[in-house]
């Protein structure tokens, strides 16, 4: 199986994780949701496949195009 990264598109804080680990998920699927000048931003699987890891927490700070999850496409 190939592994995919997947970055943060802006510098803020993780709000909610919605996926875990071993969870399937559908290109376009939302992962995890970030916070970033009041306003709520999806982070999305970038393909279909299995999360193999969430690299972060909510309330944990991101900056822009960090990693902040792999799946296994």
């Amino acid at each position: 199986m190939a592994k995919q990264d997947v970055e943060s598109e802006v510098t803020g804080n993780v709000w909610k994780v919605l996926k875990n680990a071993g969870d399937s998920v559908a290109e376009g699927e939302v992962i995890m949701i970030l916070e970033s000048m009041k306003m709520e931003i999806p982070v999305e699987a970038p393909s279909d496949g299995t999360v193999a890891s969430i690299l972060v927490e909510p309330e944990d700070q991101v900056e822009e195009d960090q990693v902040v999850a792999v799946i296994e496409t």
